[in-house]
């Protein structure tokens, strides 16, 4: 039995005394009289921080855990930072508790006195920050925790300009939310207002058919929402944009909380498409789209010559999305977007086309913050926001505006007779190969990646697969006036780059490789083949610096 003096011990009794849920509440009875000081220690030794992400983490009681004290302090943080009369969007996926939670947030926000609009049903992350502006909302809280495992779920706080929160409010907001005292003691409301379809999702698809799609309609899609919120909407924005409807995994098509046919709900994790590919090669698709379980990311496969289908990285797709914008948008003073870990292509396809190119950190956030002019932004991890000459319909990634200009873009070319593949070959020939690849080392010991990290920085590599490392950057010291933030960056000899940080959401490293391939003539495999193996050279040698 536990000492019932311990400090664990009396901080589980108070929080079960003011817990509203009886689940987490049956949870701390079982810890406390089975007697499991390690299980408390890892519940209420630590608290889930809230910062640029908002909340995020895995459910149960506690404060370092996803539940409903939580939510309720957050939302009264949130509450204390906003003052009475202003006006919070609540929009929520299909994970466990997200309904709970978004109304939870309505209860404290409205008995704040605050006004509160709540999405009558689970729908994409880029409604609820389409919502918002269109609303003239003062900020909006999206409950989800988009591609985290099942267990996980978050609190993705938007501002009035309709994009993610950066500092220095996640900080303001997450003192107000450490001045809170009892949850039990809050003020609650009852009186918000419930946002129908046709309050926001019709409005929402209307603003994205002023998306670059083109008039080409003829192409057959294979998608799946990967048991998430994506798949009505999808749908439904096909059939306004007057595309026939994606055909759709059936296994996948509703929102599963347990995502059973996935290991991991990211389009980008081994096996997550296998039933999609099947889907498409069973129908003979001409292109493959997935969304995340909050539908703000967007992956695109297409055909193979020789049959079966490849699956684009997130850099490639952003590369044809961005050409495509600027070739269907117009105006000097246009502004394209991405972050430090994505591909420099997009830096050449700003300057062919004449127009402004920034970079920033990791997260969208950044993206939305570089400046007026803004029509495209995109992130190597399948976030895109698509814009036209009318701006951008969803200041945040949207994976539902992605796929339709994607199925645009597809159209049209099959329409010329051509390909995605050939569309990046034609890329590749005008600015050079871009390459990249991703080593990503998934860790249940948080600390080996602040060691990897440190091993870095006290043992810095000299030479990475026979390329001399010319510079490195230490991304904590704010590079090129950008905020510090923790990470490093080489530049090789070659023309190649690697970026090594930590995930801002997931207990992995990350590291961001890319190589640029001249090419000779117009056959591209050859560049393609030699990219290859050099990402791979690239990839052992950094395991080997990394010590993972």
């Amino acid at each position: 039995m536990i000492d019932p003096t311990t400090d664990f011990v009396r901080l589980a009794q108070e929080w079960r005394d003011q817990d509203p849920d009886p689940e987490t509440r049956a949870e701390l009875d079982a810890l406390l009289e089975h007697g499991d000081p390690a299980a408390l220690e890892d519940r209420f030794g630590a608290k889930l921080e809230f910062g640029t992400a908002g909340l995020r983490g895995a459910l149960g009681a506690g404060p370092n855990r996803m539940n409903r004290v939580t939510v309720l302090r957050a939302a009264a943080g949130l509450a204390r930072v906003l003052g009475p009369g202003r006006h919070v969007v609540i929009g929520y996926d299909g994970r466990h508790k997200s309904d709970v939670f978004a109304a939870d947030t309505a209860r404290v926000l409205t008995g704040a006195g605050l006004r509160a609009s709540v999405m009558a049903a689970k729908w994409p992350t880029p409604v609820l920050a389409f919502a918002v502006r269109h609303l003239g909302a003062d900020a909006g809280v999206m409950v989800t925790a988009s591609h985290n495992p099942p267990q996980d779920n978050g609190y993705k706080v938007y501002w009035g300009d309709g994009a993610q929160i950066v500092p220095p409010l996640d900080r303001e907001i997450s003192a107000a939310i450490d001045a809170v005292g009892r949850v039990d003691a809050l003020p609650l409301g009852d009186d918000w207002r419930t946002l129908g379809h046709d309050d926001i999702v019709v409005p929402y698809l209307r603003a994205l058919t002023a998306l670059p799609i083109g008039d080409a309609r003829e192409i057959a899609v294979a998608y799946t929402p990967l048991h998430g919120v994506g798949g009505a909407t999808v749908s439904e924005a096909f059939r306004v944009a007057g595309f026939e409807v994606p055909v759709m995994v059936s296994r996948q098509a509703m929102p599963d909380p347990d995502f059973p046919t996935v290991a991991f709900p990211n389009p980008e994790e081994p096996g997550a498409m296998d039933l999609a590919l099947e889907l498409a090669a069973a129908t003979r698709a001409d292109l493959v789209i997935a969304n995340d379980p909050d539908a703000d990311r967007c992956a695109v496969g297409t055909p193979l010559p020789g049959g079966g289908y490849r699956m684009l990285t997130g850099d490639e797709v952003g590369g044809l999305l961005a050409e495509h914008v600027l070739r269907h948008t117009s105006g000097g003073d246009r502004l394209v977007a991405t972050s430090i870990v994505s591909s420099s292509l997009l830096a050449k396809i700003a300057a062919g086309h004449g127009v402004r190119h920034a970079e920033t950190l990791t997260g969208f956030k950044w993206i939305m913050k570089t400046g007026p002019g803004l029509v495209f932004g995109y992130e190597e991890a399948l976030g895109y926001s698509v814009g036209s000459d009318a701006g951008l319909p969803v200041h945040d990634k949207d994976g539902v505006g992605a796929a339709l200009t994607v199925a645009g873009m597809a159209a049209t070319a099959k329409r010329d007779g051509k390909s995605l593949l050939d569309l990046l070959d034609d890329q590749a020939r005008r600015y050079g190969l871009h390459a990249t690849a991703q080593l990503s080392v998934r860790v249940e010991d948080l600390s080996l990646i602040a060691k990897a990290i440190e091993r870095l920085r006290t043992h810095p590599p000299v030479q990475l697969a026979g390329r001399t490392v010319e510079s490195a950057e230490d991304l904590s010291q704010g590079v090129a006036g950008l905020p510090p933030t923790e990470g490093l960056r080489y530049r090789l000899s070659g023309d190649a780059r690697i970026v090594v940080r930590p995930s801002g959401t997931e207990p992995k490293l990350k590291c961001y490789l890319e190589v640029v391939v001249p090419v000779e003539g117009e056959d591209v495999a050859p560049a393609r083949a030699r990219a290859a193996q050099e990402l791979e050279d690239l990839k052992k040698d950094l395991a080997v610096a990394l010590g993972l």
